[in-house]
């Protein structure tokens, strides 16, 4: 008799004697249900079937398989396609597999498709890529023909693991005379309303905008932050193309990854205030830069084979991190900084004081920070909402296991919640302390039963350490955050 939850899922799907075409048939041990879809894949644990209803997992130990497509059932091998920005994948994906296989004892053998061999010859899994635009890649999820996909932007209907994080930085020509450029006068580029440097403080010549296409993944987070199209007069095909024909045209302008400048010249960036933005590791791993650009791998919400959820597991391990590191993209490992050797944060709180803002509340703030070490996880949140973005989801899982695994002993932690200039004093610190015990209650549901001198304790300030321009709106949402600080327990405060 099958398990009730099976009853369940066949009884939704079972249509006796339809004609759809088929190459299985899954029938329950005892012969009262069966189901009949084309084989995406077996894992030697699961059948992933595509049926007229959608897709559907089906544990092999509770059924038989009938069918030309059924697979032998002691061969362990998953089939994992992968689809998505070419440049990503073009990376990461090899040099993560090849470690992935080594952890395990595996051998690696380079594709397509790329196969990986347990020690007695199994082959465990065999792993394909094709390049996907991005509404294409996640149609492919959706099907069942790709199980991850490589983007830059999460879905709703999909899940999403954080892999990497790169930054978009400006780019010119090396002979290019432009010291630096404002977000402001970036945006006004990137919207077409600006065609000669001389509107934006260069030499009285034509600007020409170089880009990717609209629908790839940079072209994507572009528009997505500028809030309309972009304005490009030069497509090319690659990340790598783009950046070798801005090196060659000493008007030109683009934005790339950083990890992709190539011979070009990254161009300093200011907001609109004249705060300097710098793409440092801290600064892009907290994303307190603002044109952080992260690398998702997307997947379908159902079960993945073994393997599959083996690798993304290992993607958070620090062998995976150094890997990542290696490529020339930022890791996701937890960097620490001396909240002291952060100058810039402190002539900036100083600078974007407000009027309500006073010499206590500086001189409090330099209290707390001093002798604590800033970690680069930071939270922040969607928009007019206490609900973290995706990013900071991933954060928290990060650092509730490190909770768990005790890296934090002997050491206090703090979530500092700041808020943007808006409105009154008392008020952004009332919603700084509000967002501060939102990080702790999600913290607490992940990590049930950890003592409470073990967890960080919640703390506002404000508007009184702005990261950004608060006259913009990109401004505000980088200085609307909780940042984790940490300090030996005998200094707490």
């Amino acid at each position: 008799m099958v398990n009730q939850w099976r009853a369940a899922v066949f009884a939704a799907l079972l249509i006796p004697g339809q004609g759809w075409a088929q190459d299985v048939t899954l029938t329950s041990r005892d012969g009262a249900l069966s189901v009949s879809g084309l084989l995406n894949g077996y894992d030697g644990e699961f059948f992933r079937l595509q049926t007229p209803y959608g897709p559907l997992t089906v544990d092999a130990e509770g059924v038989t398989c009938e069918g030309p497509a059924c697979p032998d059932l002691t061969a362990p091998k998953a089939e994992i396609a992968i689809t998505g920005s070419a440049d990503m994948a073009g990376r990461l994906l090899a040099p993560l597999l090849q470690a992935f296989a080594e952890t395990h004892g595996w051998t690696y053998a380079e594709g397509p498709p790329a196969v990986l061999t347990n020690a007695a010859g199994d082959v465990m899994a065999e792993v394909s890529f094709a390049p996907a635009a991005p509404q294409a890649a996640h149609d492919a999820l959706l099907s069942g023909a790709a199980l991850l996909s490589f983007s830059s932007l999460t879905e709703p209907d999909l899940g999403s693991q954080s892999v990497a994080l790169d930054a978009m930085v400006p780019i010119v020509a090396p002979d290019n005379p432009m010291p630096r450029i404002a977000t402001t006068d970036l945006a006004r580029v990137l919207s077409g309303e600006v065609t000669n440097w001389n509107q934006i403080g260069g030499p009285d010549m034509p600007l020409v905008l170089h880009g990717l296409a609209a629908d790839s993944d940079l072209g994507r987070a572009l528009k997505a932050r500028l809030g309309r199209d972009l304005a490009v007069s030069q497509l090319h095909g690659s990340a790598v193309e783009l950046a070798a024909a801005v090196a060659r045209d000493p008007w030109a302008l683009a934005v790339t990854g950083r990890s992709e400048a190539g011979a070009a010249r990254v161009l300093p960036l200011t907001d609109s205030c004249g705060f300097p933005l710098s793409p440092g590791r801290l600064a892009v791993k907290a994303q307190d830069y603002p044109l952080t650009l992260p690398v998702f791998l997307l997947k379908p919400r159902h079960r993945l084979p073994l393997v599959a959820r083996d690798f993304l597991a290992f993607l958070s391990t620090p062998v995976a991190q150094a890997v990542i590191a290696r490529t020339g993209l930022t890791d996701r490992s937890v960097e620490r900084l001396p909240m002291g050797a952060d100058g810039t944060r402190l002539i900036n709180a100083i600078k974007g004081a407000g009027e309500e803002t006073t010499l206590a509340d500086l001189q409090a703030l330099v209290g707390a920070m001093e002798g604590a070490d800033r970690l680069s996880l930071t939270f922040r949140f969607q928009d007019g909402t206490n609900t973290l973005d995706d990013a900071s989801r991933d954060n928290l899982a990060d650092l509730a296991q490190m909770l768990e695994a005790g890296v934090f002993k002997g050491k206090a932690l703090t979530l500092a919640g700041f808020s943007d200039g808006e409105g009154s004093a008392a008020a952004n610190r009332d919603l700084s302390q509000a967002r501060a015990e939102a990080v702790l209650a999600a913290l607490k549901a992940l990590v049930p039963g950890m003592p409470v001198e073990q967890l960080p304790v919640p703390a506002a300030f404000g508007e009184a350490l702005p990261m950004a321009c608060d006259k913009v709106p990109a401004g505000r949402h980088l200085n609307r955050r909780v940042e984790v600080w940490m300090r030996p327990a005998f200094g707490a405060r």
